[in-house]
């Protein structure tokens, strides 16, 4: 399901783009190529326009000066007087044959636009027209000029033509570069889509097996104490009345637990939703973690360990936050600890206000945690291996104490603490 979805994302995304990229080079294109065609012409044009006036101004045409205009513009001249072609049509042209065919070629095109234009045309002495014309010869296209100048009796046709092909070859070569372009554009469009439909989809992907893990870890939580409470009914039904008071409140043991772990859910499904209840009030937070310390002390003398507290000598900020919710997460550090901590162990719980921030931390001197298991600690359903058949906890505790200290900005971290064991550190932003 993943990887069709990852699929098809990536071909809507590296599509999408393609098909824009495409679009404006097609629409470059077709301006450059309009450009380039438009620059020729007109270049073109006025270079007739220079030879018409030059010609005008010579009495005698120099063969020369006829023959250097065509190398310097790769033009190629066919001149007529009176309609007799000119010697220097034969003199000048290695290909007389494919010269004449274009030749004739040229002349039936302009004729076809004279008769169009003539009426157009006021009375002159010289004039010149330009055009384009295909050689179906040469299979090639051509700009085409056809000069006319009337000296007395005398009528001078000079028949100008060139190739266009180096504009087209230099048209089709943008083409081809263009088309290596947007394929190469593709080629890393489309490896970019998929990098980042991946990184898009990978949060979502987290989700789906953290909610898969969930869901078989609440399962597996919930099927323990059920199996016991439903085969201590089963055994009280046919039990003496004694034994009945013990199965009766092994039921409720496991009942009080069950409950326990599905409030724990309730409130890891309300911070999923965003509808985790933060009430923030001006706490004094010394005072806040004496009522925990003094909680929890005689539990503490329960196990045989010893709990103390450091407070500030100096007089402390108010805080903002919600005074149940960071009990809660107190309550959670120090229910872990005394649980892990071996007889004669040590706990000290402290707060401290450096640079505007609060730092509740909660050392033990207990078994400790891994490298590893500090990564996945906060996880929920997550527990090491030393604790993992511990029971009242469910890996859920440490989940809850990130989302509440998270709902208050601000951060919760674990460490190794000097000697062994571990600290907690709640950092409150004042």
């Amino acid at each position: 399901m993943y990887k069709k979805v990852h699929l098809r994302l990536t071909a809507l995304c590296a599509g999408i783009t393609t098909a824009i990229m495409i679009i404006m080079s097609l629409s470059y294109l077709f301006v450059s190529e309009t450009a380039l065609y438009e620059n020729h012409y007109s270049s073109f044009k006025n270079d007739m326009n220079t030879i018409t006036t030059n010609l005008e101004q010579q009495p005698i045409i120099s063969m020369e000066w006829i023959s250097k205009m065509e190398s310097q513009n790769n033009y190629t001249f066919f001149l007529l007087d009176n309609g007799i072609p000119f010697l220097y049509n034969q003199l000048n042209d290695s290909n007389e044959s494919d010269k004449n065919e274009i030749f004739n070629e040229c002349m039936d095109a302009y004729n076809q636009l004279f008769d169009i234009q003539r009426t157009e045309l006021t009375p002159y002495s010289s004039y010149h027209v330009e055009f384009e014309f295909a050689s179906s010869s040469k299979k090639e296209d051509f700009f085409g000029s056809v000069i006319e100048i009337e000296k007395g009796s005398s009528l001078l046709q000079i028949f100008v033509f060139t190739s266009l092909y180096e504009l087209k070859q230099q048209i089709h070569e943008q083409r081809i570069l263009f088309a290596l372009i947007n394929i190469i554009a593709i080629f890393f469009l489309t490896a970019f889509s998929w990098l980042f439909t991946g990184k898009l989809l990978k949060p979502i992907l987290e989700n789906q097996q953290k909610q898969i893990a969930f869901v078989a870890s609440a399962s597996h939580e919930l099927r323990t104490p059920l199996a016991v409470i439903l085969s201590s009914v089963e055994c009280c039904a046919e039990s003496s009345p004694d034994r009945q008071e013990r199965f009766l409140r092994t039921i409720k043991q496991e009942g009080l637990r069950m409950s326990s772990l599905i409030t724990d859910m309730l409130t890891l499904s309300e911070s999923d939703r965003q509808q985790f209840s933060v009430k923030k009030k001006t706490v004094e937070l010394d005072t806040l973690v004496i009522n925990s310390y003094e909680s929890f002390e005689p539990l503490a003398k329960e196990k045989s360990v010893t709990l103390s507290i450091e407070l500030p000598e100096d007089t402390l900020p108010a805080c903002s936050c919600d005074p149940d919710r960071i009990r809660q997460v107190i309550s959670i550090l120090l229910h872990n600890a005394i649980s892990y901590t071996p007889e004669n162990g040590r706990i000290n719980i402290s707060l401290k206000y450096k640079k505007g921030d609060f730092l509740i931390a909660v050392t033990d001197n207990g078994i400790g945690i891994s490298d590893e298991d500090k990564t996945k600690i906060f996880d929920r359903f997550y527990r090491s291996e030393k604790s993992r058949n511990t029971k009242g906890h469910f890996g859920l505790g440490l989940s809850i104490a990130y989302e509440i200290v998270n709902a208050h900005k601000g951060a919760i971290t674990v460490g190794d603490a000097e000697g062994g064991g571990t600290v907690f550190t709640i950092v409150l932003h004042g």
